[in-house]
């Protein structure tokens, strides 16, 4: 089968498209047909190898893991012998750990734990989009954020993979979501949902008077002087990105028990079936800004990472007529 591979760091012109052994599934994993799946900044933060600390978890000098690619969609072509859930023929779409990605590849193994069946009304390319992404916004909002229903939220970087399922996923708790962005991306985030919106190119939410019970910063290019003066006294932010190494140490050093930095996503089975479930319902709806075909993965991540994606870039596997 075919699968992209990089045996070194570097920028995306180290990925390969190579032919490779087609995998077997082991007692408690599926083989998936892959359809689709999508790129994240996991992604090119592995490639790249940064931060250094990125290396000591798949190798100092080169990649242990050569494959890329968490989220998935396709379809079931075997289970192990102790796989209940799935069979031959379901769509399912789900997300492998950071140390067992794959997924940019015609077949992938992932334990069952990873996976769940596909919402008939959602296309694999945008079950693809959600995990990951989806993982990252729930759990900041939910298990670092404590969002309860009535609170007022704050989204920066709310046109992003991450962003756009916040805001999502904020206004289905119940709460008042105002979403930042760039221009060219309001109408957008309004139409997904915030509340309000602000175009950062002409207001500074720091600096605007106005005070929030959660933020959910999915940039990281705010100094913890400037979070903690657009929060309430009683307020919380978590960040679940950073754009210098110099912010990050910042919030880990001075952010305190009113700011942290999020965790590495855990993509676990309750979760997966929850934004199933919004999905299904709609409440959920997946913004896709381009599709590229496996063989131009390199061009995906790079674009991913010029930092200017509107919601996923997704990655076309496999056509199928069916939903």
């Amino acid at each position: 089968m075919q699968a992209i591979t990089y045996t070194q760091y570097g920028s995306s012109d180290v990925l390969r498209l190579t032919e490779v052994e087609k995998p077997t599934p082991a007692d408690d994993e599926v083989l998936v047909r892959v359809y689709a799946a999508s790129a994240n900044p996991a992604d090119w933060h592995l490639m790249r190898a940064t931060p250094f600390l990125a290396r000591f978890a798949n190798g100092l000098r080169k990649p242990k893991n050569t494959r890329l690619g968490a989220d998935v969609a396709g379809r079931v072509e075997a289970v192990g012998r102790k796989v209940t859930e799935f069979h031959v023929g379901d769509a399912v779409f789900g997300c492998m750990p950071l140390q067992k990605l794959g997924g940019f590849a015609e077949y992938v193994c992932a334990n069952e734990a990873f996976l769940v069946l596909k919402p008939a009304s959602v296309s694999f390319e945008a079950a693809a989009a959600v995990p990951l992404a989806a993982f990252t916004a729930l759990q900041g909002l939910r298990d670092k954020g404590h969002i309860q229903s009535g609170q007022t939220v704050l989204v920066n970087g709310a046109s992003g993979g991450v962003g756009t399922f916040a805001v999502q996923i904020a206004k289905s708790y119940g709460t008042e979501v105002t979403g930042v962005c760039s221009t060219r991306n309001v109408d957008m985030v309004r139409s997904i949902g915030a509340d309000h919106v602000i175009d950062y190119t002409k207001d500074d939410f720091t600096q605007n008077g106005q005070r929030y019970d959660l933020i959910f910063d999915a940039v990281g290019n705010r100094s913890v002087g400037d979070l903690r003066r657009a929060l309430r006294p009683d307020g919380i932010c978590a960040v679940a990105g950073f754009t210098s190494m110099f912010a990050l140490l910042q919030i880990v050093v001075l952010g305190g028990k009113q700011i942290g930095l999020m965790e590495t996503a855990s993509p676990n089975k309750h979760d997966l079936v929850l934004l199933q479930g919004l999905l299904e319902a709609g409440t959920v709806v997946p913004v896709i800004d381009r599709t590229y075909p496996l063989h131009e993965v390199a061009k995906a991540i790079g674009y991913l990472e010029a930092g200017h994606a509107q919601g996923k870039v997704v990655i076309t596997v496999a056509q199928d007529n069916q939903s």
